[in-house]
């Protein structure tokens, strides 16, 4: 599937959608494998089959080996983090933020990828997740590096996009009852 077949596959409704989609695939703050990485890692964190079939279509051929494996590792290691660190969080407890995780996350700190393009991916992917400590985490790295504030509200704008387009066609496929009244 393509990313204009995945348009299509948006109902009138999520014709914003549809837009943001196309404006995003061509945006120019980021780097090709930036945009990219990021269009593959947060449809993969989307959890919908027809976003990351269609994405992956799109995107992968975009990207070396090495950086669609770490647009994967990126959303799989969020995918965990972003769940830990968000109980560490928002636990009232103070303690378990003074605890090791004690959890395997080495693909942080040998990605295969450049640093900053991971912690890009890996914000992306933590904005989909909602957790606050990464986003903070990873916002932080990516200014230290030197990224702006606008490169780095770009990937989160992708994450948002693809977050909904999978939510749109996750509810219509839940209620189809909807299509027909539509």
């Amino acid at each position: 599937m393509s990313l204009d077949a995945l348009k299509e596959r948006l109902p009138e409704y999520a014709r914003d959608l549809k837009l943001n989609l196309g404006s995003l695939a061509n945006e120019t703050l980021l780097s090709d494998q930036q945009k990219a990485g990021t269009f593959i890692a947060t449809a993969l964190a989307s959890r919908n089959a027809d976003t990351i079939a269609a994405i992956t279509a799109e995107f992968a051929p975009r990207l070396a080996p090495e950086a669609l494996t770490a647009a994967r590792a990126a959303a799989a290691v969020m995918g965990m983090n972003n769940i830990y660190y968000r109980f560490t969080h928002l636990a009232s407890a103070p303690d378990y933020v003074t605890l090791p995780a004690k959890l395997r996350m080495n693909v942080i700190g040998k990605p295969g990828v450049d640093k900053v393009d991971f912690e890009l991916w890996s914000l992306a992917v933590s904005a989909i997740n909602g957790c606050g400590a990464c986003i903070d985490s990873h916002e932080k790295v990516l200014r230290n590096h030197g990224m702006t504030a606008e490169q780095i509200q770009a990937s989160v704008r992708i994450a948002a996009t693809v977050h909904a387009v999978a939510a749109v066609l996750d509810g219509e496929a839940a209620a189809p009852s909807l299509q027909a009244a539509a």
